[in-house]
């Protein structure tokens, strides 16, 4: 069985809460029912990818001793993002966080699979475009292409969004559920 899964900077409950503050404010016939809230994390992923189920214990391990040499990330959000009716609060792609993206990406490499299905996600309950999403996070979001982002939801406006510096130091394994969002936290390290 595959799992789909992100591994992913949870921000502190400053901004955690300011991206749920905002996600409840995009309009709801907007929603197509994404909001953030305490089930639906905030997050800025690192990787996206399907593993075996049974290599969870190993992926774990190979994600904690990627990130021993990081110390706290010294973040800032710009301000909005958009991508056709998808917002977001960008982030800038400061070197340490590139870095830390990359090494992720080549450590987990061998663990990838291209053969994920709805059934991956939490509740078996994902769209066909995310899986397509994680199945092409490899090609389409990564490397030169890693854009880093909390997405707070699907919204023709576009919500006022204030530039913000922050320090995160909170990595997190997470489960994907509908909309690619981090549904369900395997583990989660302190840097």
């Amino acid at each position: 069985m595959l799992l789909a899964l992100d591994v992913a900077i949870l921000p502190p409950p400053p901004v955690s809460n300011r991206a749920i503050e905002l996600s409840a404010t995009l309009p709801a016939a907007d929603s197509l029912g994404l909001r953030l809230d305490d089930d639906r994390l905030p997050h800025i992923t690192l990787t996206q990818q399907f593993v075996q189920e049974q290599d969870i214990d190993d992926v774990l391990a190979k994600i904690e001793s990627t990130i021993t040499n990081y110390d706290t990330l010294h973040l800032n959000v710009t301000g909005l993002g958009r991508g056709q009716n998808t917002v977001w609060m960008a982030i800038a792609a400061a070197p340490d966080l590139v870095e830390l993206h990359r090494e992720l990406m080549d450590a987990l490499r061998h663990f990838e699979r291209p053969d994920g299905t709805s059934a991956a996600f939490v509740d078996g309950d994902a769209r066909s475009g995310d899986v397509a999403w994680v199945v092409g996070f490899r090609r389409t979001s990564s490397y030169a292409a890693f854009q880093p982002h909390i997405t707070l939801g699907h919204s023709w406006t576009s919500p006022a969004i204030e530039p913000l510096a922050f320090d995160a130091s909170t990595i997190a394994a997470c489960h994907l559920g509908r909309f690619c969002t981090c549904r369900r936290v395997l583990r989660r390290w302190e840097l």
